[in-house]
Parts: C-alpha cells; sequence; structure tokens
C-alpha cells in the first residue's frame, strides 16, 4: 500500500470513528499533496509525499511556537496535535546520537576550520537522513561538530 493510499484508508477510518482533529488534519494533508502534484505536474512518489508531509510538520510546529509566543496557548496545542498525526506517515526519527554518528562519517577528511566546508557536510549528512530527521535539528548537530563541542 503507498503512502497516499495509506492515507486515503485513514480518512475514512476517522470519518466513521468521527475523528474530527484527525479527519481535518488528513484532509488538509491530502489538499496539500493535491496540489503539490498539480504544481509538478505529477503523481508524487511516496519519497514526495514524505516531503510534503515533512513540510506540513513543520509548517504546525512553526505556528505552534508563534502561538505559544503569543499567548495563545489553546491554539499551540492545536497545532502540535496536528503535527503528531502527521509524524505518523513519516519513517521513525533519528535519534540525535544516529545524526552526531552520520555527520561524524560525513566530516572525515573535511577541514573543519574552514566553514566553507559546512554547507558540503550539511549536503552530505541531508541525503543520507532524508525525511528521517528535521533540519534544524541536523544543523545544530553539524555546528557542534564544526565548533568541536561533540
Amino acid at each position: 500500500m503507498t503512502l497516499k493510499e495509506r492515507i486515503t484508508e485513514d480518512m475514512k477510518k476517522y470519518m466513521k470513528e468521527k475523528n474530527h482533529m484527525a479527519l481535518d488534519t488528513v484532509r488538509m494533508l491530502k489538499s496539500e499533496i493535491k496540489y503539490v502534484e498539480i504544481e509538478e505536474k505529477g503523481e508524487l512518489d511516496d519519497a514526495g509525499v514524505q516531503k510534503v508531509i515533512a513540510t506540513a510538520v513543520k509548517k504546525r510546529k512553526d505556528a505552534a511556537q508563534q502561538y505559544k509566543d503569543a499567548g495563545r496557548d489553546d491554539l499551540s496545542e492545536k497545532e502540535l496535535k496536528e503535527a503528531e498525526i502527521l509524524m505518523a506517515y513519516m519513517p521513525e526519527q533519528m535519534s540525535a546520537e544516529e545524526i552526531t554518528a552520520v555527520v561524524r562519517a560525513a566530516c572525515e577528511g573535511v577541514d573543519k576550520s574552514d566553514k566553507r566546508n559546512f554547507g558540503k557536510v550539511m549536503q552530505a549528512v541531508m541525503s543520507k537522513v532524508a525525511g528521517k530527521a528535521e533540519g534544524k535539528v541536523i544543523n545544530q548537530i553539524v555546528k557542534d561538530v564544526f565548533d568541536g563541542n561533540i
């Protein structure tokens, strides 16, 4: 079963369960997937769908932080619940230790004192952990490795 089929089946399940929060979140996700397919003029495979989901999760986490900063904890919680629902469609996330091991492997033979190599290392790490870790977390770990903190 493809990821899009799984999303459709879950949508049907949420309708039967009358789980409005999950249903609205999955409907929004299907809409975002369809929008990207129209933009790219073609069907998305599972990897493409995962990119859309990762973007949707990031949007919700950013919105939750902005709501929290504005003192709207109710809306912040709603955004975080939506992000949690969407994370069910993502592969299991890597731990910080696993990411650090990948970063160290990517840094082998790279001059860490030259900050211009930062982008090369980031690109290498992102290609290996695509969808399994957030870019913000990876960026921080790479910075820590370059600064010698890890």
